[in-house]
């Protein structure tokens, strides 16, 4: 025994995610919770349903869709950040970046990546200050 004190892990993070297809939330969910890192705290359906849950929930991380119904990602965005910024939001899509609606860069979300490259280390890399 060394005698040096061990090293405490991390709590994990919290997130929220949201995406208005079923397929999507329970796949991002899965890969989030195959890690000790994440704490899925709630899934959203729509941007109103989103911000309420963020603003209740305070999730350090949303991992969220830009095409929504009701208010977009992007909207959606901007009022999180707005209200809670030290809340990291990620914005996700299917469609490529130059197919998506304007406002993408300067809605406050720290990233944008399509969903098929979703990737843990980067999410903790995004959150995690240093």
């Amino acid at each position: 025994m060394s005698g040096l004190p061990q090293a405490t892990p991390a709590p994990p993070l919290t997130v929220l995610i949201v995406d208005d297809q079923p397929p999507f939330l329970r796949a991002v969910r899965a890969l989030l919770e195959s890690t000790a890192r994440f704490d899925v705290v709630g899934e959203a359906t729509s941007g109103e349903e989103a911000l309420e849950l963020t603003l209740r929930l305070r999730p350090r991380l949303v991992l969220m869709d830009v095409r929504l119904p009701g208010l977009s990602g992007i909207q959606t965005s901007r009022r999180i950040v707005a209200a809670l910024p030290g809340t990291v939001v990620v914005l996700v899509s299917t469609h490529r970046r130059a197919d998506l609606p304007p406002g993408l860069d300067d809605c406050g979300a720290a990233a944008f990546t399509p969903k098929e490259d979703v990737d843990v280390d980067a999410l903790v890399a995004l959150v995690t200050p240093g």
